[in-house]
């Protein structure tokens, strides 16, 4: 089962191993962009919190305009 679920067909392809460990570097990056940008959003969200209204809170709708479609 572990064999097929790292494509193992009957020997070591140098271009399939290569590929993996491009795709798990691929995955670890963006798991640690994901941890970046869950902190940033977490500081931006306590940020206008402490400022007591929401983003959506200073829109002023009637002063909106349509949107492009």
């Amino acid at each position: 089962m572990a064999k097929a679920l790292l494509g193992y067909v009957g020997g070591s392809d140098p271009r399939v191993l290569a590929e993996m460990r491009r795709l798990q570097q691929r995955v670890q990056d963006l798991e640690s962009e994901l941890v970046r940008i869950q902190a940033e959003n977490d500081a931006l969200s306590a940020a206008a919190a402490r400022h007591g209204e929401s983003l959506l809170d200073s829109i002023d709708v009637s002063k909106a305009e349509p949107a492009l479609t």
